[in-house]
């Protein structure tokens, strides 16, 4: 079985990646959160560090664009081909309604005409692989058989299905009659992706797809950071690697970001999925929460790590977000 790690905007920087690499392992790609071409065709410091290949030393590492504009899509590829990379992806699964009012991300599913014209020119023109990201549609998983048939048109390096429409965002739960559709008539390989959180929901798939080979996991791996490595076989987290995970983690933020603020805001969005992998974490979540400055969240850690157990059975709870 494959497992990648998905791109999650704002959290699954070059940092977060390289702490989880090196605590954790069990991944075979990590898909870097996209990337958006701007008119001047330059990227960000904070997408250039993402992409720089020393940040992503020994990690078989796959950029992801977000875009609706052909000319924009390849000349970002053209730029990732000179740093190294032979694979790139193409995010058209972004439920953000900022996004999709731009016809960006799941927002470009609306637009079937264009983006089969989209597509055409991209895979006629780039000299790298490319592998998609897609919802499911936009209002409904009748929408998908249609876009099959487009996708099917492409040779991608395969196809990364999360079985939501866009108007589910996160909720309600993915449509496996619609994965199991993509698996029976895709003439691309596909890689299955949404709410696998435990061990137990991955049991759960495998019964009824028990030919799949590959899957994206994010949110499950935001929650448990050892996901991968649980579903391939390992044991959980103890409470030494998961401190050693966090300081990793708060190292490189306090190392590459400026103020108290922007750093407690990437620390306070980790917890807010991992704290309940502790016991009483709705009290330490809030603790977190509070928190202003640096070394009064360095204190609260230190309480938590001492004072908590890990919980004998972590499951989906609310960390009081």
């Amino acid at each position: 079985m494959k497992i990648y790690l998905a791109p999650l905007e704002g959290i699954t920087g070059w940092i977060y990646r390289n702490a989880l690499r090196e605590c954790f392992g069990g991944f075979d790609k990590y898909f870097v959160p996209f990337i958006r071409p701007n008119q001047k065709g330059h990227l960000s410091s904070r997408e250039k560090k993402d992409i720089c290949p020393e940040n992503n030393e020994g990690a078989y590492t796959v950029p992801q664009i977000l875009t609706n504009n052909a000319e924009d899509f390849l000349r970002t590829s053209e730029k990732l081909r000179e740093y190294g990379y032979g694979e790139v992806n193409l995010n058209l699964g972004c439920p953000s309604r900022t996004v999709v009012t731009k016809g960006r991300g799941a927002g470009f599913l609306a637009y079937p005409d264009r983006l089969e014209e989209f597509l055409d020119t991209v895979f006629a023109e780039c000299r790298i692989r490319i592998s998609v990201k897609t919802r499911a549609g936009i209002e409904n998983g009748k929408e998908f058989a249609e876009l099959l048939k487009i996708y099917n048109r492409y040779p991608m390096k395969e196809l990364i299905i999360h079985p939501r429409v866009q108007k589910d965002f996160y909720r309600n739960t993915p449509n496996l009659d619609v994965f199991e559709e993509a698996l029976e008539n895709s003439v691309n390989p596909v890689c299955y992706n949404g709410d696998i959180f435990s061990a137990e929901d991955f049991r759960r798939f495998r019964e009824r797809f028990p030919s799949v080979d590959c899957i994206m996991i994010g949110r499950g791996v935001l929650a448990d950071p050892a996901l991968a490595r649980i579903l391939r076989g390992g044991r959980r987290a103890d409470k030494e690697e998961l401190r050693r995970f966090h300081d990793l983690v708060y190292a490189g933020y306090c190392r590459e970001m400026s103020g108290d603020r922007t750093i407690l805001y990437k620390m306070k969005e980790m917890w807010s999925y991992m704290a309940p992998l502790f016991t009483d974490y709705k009290r330490y979540a809030k603790k977190i929460r509070k928190c202003e400055k640096c070394n009064a969240y360095e204190k609260v850690i230190d309480e938590l790590f001492s004072q908590e157990d890990l919980e004998k059975e972590p499951g989906r709870k609310d960390p009081g977000r």
